[in-house]
């Protein structure tokens, strides 16, 4: 098994759209805790879901989840924290939400790519979940 990680920014639809049909994304999970900011461009949710499926036959959900609280995005976007505390905080959030325990495992049997805004999966709570879902399954990580 295999789970991709994806950002938007700094990436125009051709190539973020290109990167997910070469990998042979067939669902797409949106992490973001907003995901209809007018910042998001072509990734608002309701647009993405038809983009998806109409360049890519890819499928689309947001799940919450998977999206830190406003208060700790708050906290580490403001400084109040570094990004040690905050990886740490949000792995105690998905513990405590039951992660991945609670995730349907056979639903990323189809390849899965998790989606969040960063370019960069360094600093991305998206990283920090496919690093549990990997553990926890014995899978592969891809960052497109």
């Amino acid at each position: 098994m295999e789970i991709a990680t994806i950002g938007f920014t700094q990436s125009s639809a051709e190539h973020f759209f290109g990167r997910l049909r070469s990998a042979g994304i067939r669902r797409l999970v949106d992490v973001r805790r907003h995901n209809v900011s007018q910042l998001a461009g072509f990734s608002k949710g309701p647009d993405l879901r038809y983009f998806l499926q109409e360049i890519c036959g890819a499928d689309y959900e947001h799940d919450l989840r998977l999206a830190p609280t406003d208060e700790l995005l708050t906290a580490y976007r403001k400084r109040s924290i570094d990004w040690e505390t905050y990886g740490d905080q949000f792995v105690e959030l998905m513990t405590e939400r039951g992660i991945p325990g609670s995730l349907q495992r056979a639903e990323f049997a189809q390849k899965t790519a998790l989606l969040c805004s960063e370019a960069e999966p360094s600093r991305c709570h998206r990283r920090l979940v496919a690093e549990l879902l990997a553990q926890a399954w014995d899978a592969d990580i891809q960052h497109l």
